[in-house]
């Protein structure tokens, strides 16, 4: 069991906070602009990427300070992960939380963070920053491909 990787034999409550940090696999995803609908609580993604996601690397230019540029961004948490229904289907933190395993593109299980953009997951060449659109223009951006993304590498798999 201890040969194990440690998303494999712990709990995100169990896991360090490096081991936390490394289970995101720089899909950029999860920092996309979304639409809620307000009656219906449905949530949308847009190709519309947070000003300070780079849209080559996929990260976030300033994660440390991101509060002081965009104070709503939504901090993944032990805590919060479960109640998080936008999280794309591919997530790491997702996958863990729902008892099941890391694709083969994962930067944890390929050893290459650039996996995850080869295998077309990510958001890379896929998005336009929100400072080049008017954001009363948000809802022309809506894409369905953040939460179908890895359909057709799983069917390959199978």
């Amino acid at each position: 069991m201890i040969d194990l990787p440690f998303w494999k034999r712990k709990t995100l409550a169990e896991m360090t906070v490096a081991e936390w940090e490394s289970l995101c696999d720089g899909c950029g995803l999860c920092c996309l602009n979304k639409i809620e609908e307000w009656d219906s609580g449905d949530i949308y993604f847009t190709s519309v990427r947070c000003k300070l996601l780079d849209g080559e690397s996929c990260r976030c230019s300033s994660y440390e300070n991101r509060w002081d540029f965009v104070p709503d961004c939504v901090q993944l948490t032990k805590e919060n992960v479960p109640d998080i229904a936008w999280l794309p289907p591919t997530c790491g933190y997702r996958l863990i939380g729902e008892g099941r395993d890391l694709y083969w593109w994962h930067p944890l299980v390929s050893g290459d963070p650039e996996t995850v953009h080869a295998a077309g997951i990510s958001a890379r060449g896929r998005s336009i920053s929100e400072t080049e659109i008017d954001i009363d223009d948000l809802e022309d951006y809506v894409v369905d491909w953040p939460l179908t993304v890895g359909e057709e590498k799983d069917e390959e798999e199978a």
